[in-house]
């Protein structure tokens, strides 16, 4: 099985999922579901309920709960995305205007704010305390890694350690927490539920981790948005730290100046100049490699588990964080 048949084989269930998601955006204010319909028309793969709901086939869940639990998780990474796109003030969200541009930041940030609110109220009505604790943690991982990130906006001198923290704080822990309830509601064994949430979180930060290395190695077409976009906003990922640590003196201070540029012309040249270190020094195949193992180190998590095709199913979707080029 591939991750194309793997995707197929949960589509039914995607398609509840979209209609669970649908039901939180509820509200008797016409905005918020008149700007939910529009940002789930927009699309997505719906990456983290299928990490919930591969989870629960791995102990022979089958139970409707975990639909509304997928839900959930996507409508958090939902109202996240609604958030980013007016901090980073995006113009364009899987190929269609970026919901703030349609209406304004203060009603979509506040669409945001009740999308997240609802979300957890309808999981406390699962009356299961086990499954707030990660949901809550999540969240906050999330703001914590989004507020390092801009803390650390075009500072070359980031390290590689913080940069694991924001993508284990952006992307890790809610891919954790979908695995992790995914075991929860399953009615999993302790040592199981956790090594799901390490599973998790190692496969959600390689997730970031590629999504930041196609930022410059996609094809632009295909990716669906300029090259060198988080450079032009000021993110320094993995890519640019590896650049940083194996770059000479002078190399460095090119780096610098590259990094605190705010002209359109100098822009352009410095990411064709980053483009020629990146191949001088082979960063991308590094970066590559780096997140490469942590995919293997997830793969290993499950050890523990009896191997099964459900096992497998988990081990294609942290194999698709390598393989995808967009």
């Amino acid at each position: 099985m591939n991750f194309d048949a793997l995707y197929s084989s949960f589509e039914a269930e995607l398609k509840e999922v979209e209609h669970a998601i649908l039901d939180l955006f509820r509200s008797n204010t016409s905005l918020i579901p008149a700007i939910g319909n529009y940002i789930i028309r927009g699309g997505g793969k719906r990456i983290r309920p299928l990490f919930l709901l591969a989870s629960t086939e791995l102990f022979g869940y089958g139970g409707k709960d975990r639909i509304m639990l997928a839900g959930i998780i996507e409508a958090i990474h939902t109202a996240s995305l609604i958030h980013d796109d007016v901090v980073d003030s995006a113009q364009m969200r899987r190929g269609q205007p970026a919901a703030h541009s349609v209406w304004n930041n203060q009603i979509v940030i506040l669409v945001g704010d009740f999308l997240y609110s609802n979300a957890l109220r309808v999981a406390v009505l699962h009356k299961n305390q086990m499954i707030m604790e990660h949901l809550s943690h999540a969240t906050t991982s999330m703001t914590e890694g989004e507020l390092l990130q801009l803390s650390r906006i075009s500072d070359p001198e980031i390290s590689e350690e913080e940069y694991l923290k924001i993508i284990a704080g952006k992307t890790g822990a809610l891919i954790s927490a979908a695995c992790s309830i995914g075991a929860i509601v399953s009615g999993a064994g302790p040592e199981q539920i956790q090594a799901l949430a390490d599973f998790g979180m190692k496969t959600g930060m390689a997730f970031q981790m590629v999504d930041d290395i196609l930022d410059y190695a996609a094809e632009e077409d295909g990716l669906g948005k300029k090259l060198g976009k988080d450079l032009e906003e000021g993110k320094i990922t993995l890519p640019v730290i590896e650049l940083y640590a194996a770059a000479d003196k002078s190399e460095r201070n090119e780096l610098k100046e590259i990094i605190c540029s705010d002209g359109n012309e100098e822009a352009e040249d410095g990411l064709k100049r980053i483009f020629d270190l990146f191949r001088k020094y082979d960063t991308i195949n590094i970066s590559m490699k780096k997140a490469a193992k942590l995919i293997n180190d997830a793969k290993d998590r499950l050890d523990s588990i009896e191997q099964s095709l459900n096992k497998d199913m988990l081990k294609i979707l942290a194999d698709y964080a390598l393989e995808r080029d967009k």
